[in-house]
Protein backbone atom coordinates (compact mmCIF):
# COMPACT_ATOMS: atom_id res chain seq x y z
CA UNK A 1 0.00 0.00 0.00
CA UNK A 2 2.62 2.47 0.92
CA UNK A 3 5.60 3.30 -1.67
CA UNK A 4 8.69 5.33 -0.32
CA UNK A 5 9.61 7.81 -3.32
CA UNK A 6 10.95 11.13 -3.64
CA UNK A 7 11.96 10.93 0.01
CA UNK A 8 7.92 10.42 1.01
CA UNK A 9 6.02 7.40 1.41
CA UNK A 10 2.77 7.88 -0.64
CA UNK A 11 -0.52 5.85 -0.77
CA UNK A 12 -3.90 6.12 -2.22
CA UNK A 13 -6.93 4.80 -0.08
CA UNK A 14 -10.23 3.93 -2.19
CA UNK A 15 -13.62 4.21 -0.55
CA UNK A 16 -17.03 3.78 -1.57
CA UNK A 17 -18.51 6.74 -1.41
CA UNK A 18 -17.37 10.75 -0.35
CA UNK A 19 -19.11 10.32 3.21
CA UNK A 20 -17.10 7.17 3.96
CA UNK A 21 -13.69 8.74 2.79
CA UNK A 22 -14.01 11.94 4.54
CA UNK A 23 -14.88 9.88 7.87
CA UNK A 24 -11.38 7.83 7.09
CA UNK A 25 -9.72 11.60 7.00
CA UNK A 26 -11.92 12.51 10.24
CA UNK A 27 -10.60 9.64 12.41
CA UNK A 28 -7.09 9.92 10.98
CA UNK A 29 -6.54 13.31 11.89
CA UNK A 30 -7.53 12.75 15.47
CA UNK A 31 -4.45 10.55 15.53
CA UNK A 32 -2.22 12.95 13.37
CA UNK A 33 -2.88 15.62 15.91
CA UNK A 34 -2.00 13.47 19.02
CA UNK A 35 1.20 12.52 17.08
CA UNK A 36 2.03 16.05 16.28
CA UNK A 37 2.71 14.51 12.61
CA UNK A 38 0.45 15.96 10.45
CA UNK A 39 -0.19 14.83 6.25
CA UNK A 40 0.03 16.07 2.70
CA UNK A 41 -3.19 14.55 1.58
CA UNK A 42 -5.61 15.30 -0.84
CA UNK A 43 -9.27 14.19 -0.86
CA UNK A 44 -11.54 13.70 -4.48
CA UNK A 45 -14.81 11.90 -3.61
CA UNK A 46 -13.94 8.50 -2.55
CA UNK A 47 -9.86 8.84 -3.12
CA UNK A 48 -7.69 10.05 -0.16
CA UNK A 49 -3.89 10.55 -1.38
CA UNK A 50 -1.57 11.24 1.86
CA UNK A 51 2.13 12.03 1.49
CA UNK A 52 4.00 11.40 4.49
CA UNK A 53 8.03 13.33 4.99
CA UNK A 54 9.00 14.51 8.37
CA UNK A 55 9.53 18.11 7.30
CA UNK A 56 12.26 19.56 10.41
CA UNK A 57 14.56 16.38 9.91
CA UNK A 58 15.03 17.87 6.20
CA UNK A 59 11.88 16.46 4.32
CA UNK A 60 12.71 12.54 4.62
CA UNK A 61 11.01 9.98 5.18
CA UNK A 62 11.67 8.69 9.11
CA UNK A 63 10.32 6.53 11.70
CA UNK A 64 7.74 9.43 12.97
CA UNK A 65 6.37 8.92 9.08
CA UNK A 66 6.45 4.87 9.26
CA UNK A 67 4.98 4.65 12.34
CA UNK A 68 1.93 7.26 11.18
CA UNK A 69 1.48 5.23 8.14
CA UNK A 70 1.17 1.97 10.14
CA UNK A 71 -1.58 3.86 12.06
CA UNK A 72 -2.91 5.34 9.26
CA UNK A 73 -3.11 1.72 7.52
CA UNK A 74 -4.89 0.50 10.61
CA UNK A 75 -7.83 2.85 10.54
CA UNK A 76 -8.15 2.00 6.95
CA UNK A 77 -8.79 -1.89 7.82
CA UNK A 78 -11.88 -0.27 9.78
CA UNK A 79 -13.20 1.32 6.76
CA UNK A 80 -12.59 -1.96 4.43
Amino acid sequence: MWVEKNNKLNAQFKFKDFKQAFGFMTEVALHVESMNHHPEWSNVWNTVDISLCTHDAGDIVTEKDRKLAKVISGVYKKFE
